[in-house]
């Protein structure tokens, strides 16, 4: 689940005006993600513009998508994932 929680921001944060390469600190990129994600119509409207610009803009689509993954990861550390109890059914 954490991994399509960071894509999901990571599009989000790409769609954004933020400049590729600045460091913004968690207030400014928690804001632009809910904007973006708002204007976008949800994180499905934010993935299609990503994919358009990939489709578009390679050469640029590449080092942003880079720097917002670098930036969700920084800002938004994973959390240790839980042993998951798996329960035998009895019959």
């Amino acid at each position: 689940m954490t991994a399509v929680l960071t894509a999901a921001r990571a599009e989000a944060l790409f769609t954004t005006a933020l400049a590729t390469g600045s460091r913004p600190d968690y207030e400014v990129v928690d804001e632009a993600i809910r904007v973006a994600v708002r204007a976008h119509g949800g994180v499905r409207g934010c993935a299609a513009d990503v994919a358009a610009e990939y489709g578009d803009h390679p050469e640029l689509a590449v080092p942003r998508m880079l720097w917002a993954l670098s930036v969700i990861e920084l800002l938004y550390p994973a959390r240790r994932e839980r042993p998951q109890h798996r329960w035998a059914l009895v019959a």
